[in-house]
């Protein structure tokens, strides 16, 4: 929520006033974009050109990592916005203009094996970058990550919200095998080799752009982490599903490229560090709706629900997956695979 007195934006009237003073020229800010966070953009039209405008109020969205990773990023040779003005203590920066469409919108059946090459390719130069410094992926945090599964999609979404039997008093078997896996998906991501992970590596986060690399967009969260990470969110996406026999290909030519394990052996990191992103996207979705207000993000649970039946029936390994995914489809959890 934003700042308001009366009907007025206070926050957006601040960045308008910033901007001015910046670039020495009087704008109307347009909505760009806005996101699941706190954070928003906006277009505004400088005689030089297009630039986008980002509000990320300091008390909600810390910027400084955004401002860090951009410059990582590209030194690395990845196209992202340039910052041309940043005042981090009241969380305005003025970048540079990627576009007006993402790859959400242009991506068809029929460009994507073209459009993934490209994807791909820029990805690399993403695991080269630089991570010295960057927050690391380890224990606590995939741990914590998982936690969002129990805590808001089982608790507060089906328990609290739909009335439904999964508390762990009624359901303790459920929580003994989503114990069970978390071990095993946080000991599998930690075995892999570790890398610069943008962590939302996918179509909407893509740019449809001049140049023959996709701009890259909401970078702020990488970390050090494990190598799959990033070809899982792009491949299975929250908003766009392919068949599985393409995703398997895209896989196998990124693995041609810079994996040093076996295929077979990435493929099972991929799936196992899938499953991880997927529960914890669940979790966060619930989330969203019930902290934040923004309940249309529940939509494509179902999405990940069959991406974890997927990978859960060809692993022997998720044996603990299944088992749950079978108990919520007999408590009757809408979208469960």
């Amino acid at each position: 929520m934003q700042p308001q007195k009366g009907n007025e934006d206070v926050r957006l009237a601040a960045l308008t006033r910033w901007v001015a003073e910046q670039t020495g020229a009087q704008v109307t800010p347009v909505p760009a974009s806005a996101d699941a966070s706190f954070r928003r953009y906006f277009r505004v039209t400088l005689p030089q050109g297009s630039r986008v405008v980002m509000d990320a109020p300091p008390e909600r969205e810390d910027s400084r990592p955004f401002v860090d990773v951009a410059g990582r990023l590209a030194r690395a040779g990845v196209a992202v916005p340039a910052i041309l003005a940043a005042d981090l203590d009241q969380g305005f920066l003025l970048l540079s203009d990627m576009g007006r469409q993402t790859w959400l919108e242009t991506l068809t059946a029929d460009n994507a094996d073209a459009s993934f090459r490209r994807a791909i390719a820029t990805l690399i130069r993403i695991q080269q970058a630089d991570t010295a410094g960057l927050p690391v992926y380890d224990e606590a945090l995939l741990r914590r990550e998982l936690a969002l599964f129990p805590d808001w999609f089982l608790q507060r979404h089906l328990v609290e919200h739909l009335g439904l039997p999964l508390d762990i008093e009624r359901a303790p078997d459920l929580y003994r095998d989503l114990a069970e896996l978390d071990d095993l998906l946080v000991a599998r991501a930690l075995a892999q080799p570790q890398v610069f992970v943008h962590r939302d590596y996918m179509p909407r986060n893509l740019m449809q752009g001049d140049a023959a690399d996709p701009g890259v967009l909401d970078f702020q969260d990488a970390v050090r982490g494990p190598i799959s990470y990033d070809a899982m969110s792009l491949f299975k996406d929250a908003f766009l599903s392919w068949p599985e026999e393409r995703v398997l290909g895209w896989l196998q030519h990124y693995w041609d490229l810079p994996v040093p394990a076996g295929f077979d052996d990435f493929l099972l990191d991929g799936d196992l560090m899938g499953a991880q992103r997927h529960l914890k996207v669940i979790g966060i979705f619930a989330r969203i709706c019930h902290r934040d207000g923004k309940p249309k993000y529940l939509a494509d649970v179902p999405r990940f629900f069959r991406y974890l039946r997927t990978v859960a029936e060809r692993r022997a390994q998720l044996a603990p997956l299944i088992r749950v995914l079978d108990r919520l489809r007999e408590a009757g959890v809408p979208g469960v695979a």
